[in-house]
């Protein structure tokens, strides 16, 4: 009945550690084999899985650099929720990453975008559902230059925010 017992014990040692570094091994090989053939969709799942962690965000975009992959700014008229690999193979930052900018916002400017590309930001502040992308949301996509494929300067825009919001109320 000892002896017994002793086999399983040494086993349970054994046995548990075994089970679990081959584990660890196979989702090492996993996460290598994404990474060196699939980089940039790879950086995009890892950088979106860590979207609420600036820190860690940075040190990935960091990573992104290193690994010669292209991190594009948000944009109204591309960006997702989440990062995203684009057609030429860069990865578009993602709106939800933006502070100030939340989930069902972003939602609402993916559903509008639909129906074509934004053109200026009183096309946006016309078409977008206003309830749900505020001023201070739009204050947000200004700051980190979400509206730059628009064509129009930063600074010209924070200026134009109040009259774009009134329009798009009136228009809608």
């Amino acid at each position: 009945k000892t002896l017994f017992r002793y086999d399983w014990e040494a086993f349970a040692k054994y046995a548990f550690n075994k089970a679990h570094s081959t584990c660890y091994a196979y989702v090492s090989y996993r996460t290598a084999y994404l990474k060196a053939n699939y980089p940039a969709e790879f950086m995009a799942a890892v950088l979106s899985r860590n979207i609420a962690d600036i820190k860690k965000i940075s040190q990935f975009m960091d990573e992104c650099r290193r690994m010669s992959i292209q991190v594009l700014g948000p944009d109204v008229n591309e960006s997702n929720v989440r990062f995203t690999v684009n057609d030429r193979g860069d990865i578009r930052f993602g709106l939800g990453a933006i502070k100030g900018v939340g989930e069902n916002a972003v939602k609402s400017i993916i559903e509008e975008r639909k129906n074509g590309g934004f053109t200026s930001m009183f096309d946006f502040c016309e078409r977008v559902e206003l309830k749900k992308v505020n001023k201070r949301v739009i204050e947000s996509l200004i700051k980190c230059g979400a509206f730059d494929s628009t064509g129009a300067r930063r600074s010209q825009l924070m200026i134009a925010i109040e009259d774009a919001v009134d329009y798009g109320q009136l228009v809608q």
